[in-house]
């Protein structure tokens, strides 16, 4: 995902955050598995354990992975999902 994607979804569950709480700190939960996916690439390299980085790398797919799930639960009328429209 893009950067400006990832902002736009965050704005919209920081401005709707009091209506949907449970969606606001799933959301924080997302961006911290993709923060630490790219923070932890660098220490994986440099001290040598390629073995932890699938794990970093499932974090940096996180949101993406996230927002494609939700895409397809809220097509099968499962979820309503108010802003699966800010997601390109």
């Amino acid at each position: 995902m893009r950067l400006d994607e990832l902002e736009r979804i965050k704005r919209w569950h920081a401005a709707h955050r009091q209506e949907h709480p449970l969606e606001y700190q799933l959301w924080d939960g997302v961006l911290t598995a993709w923060l630490m996916g790219w923070v932890g690439c660098m220490p994986v390299v440099i001290m040598q354990t390629l073995w932890l980085l699938p794990a970093c790398l499932v974090g940096i797919w996180t949101p993406g992975l996230y927002v494609r799930w939700r895409q397809r639960v809220h097509a099968a009328h499962r979820v309503r999902c108010d802003w699966i429209d800010l997601a390109d």
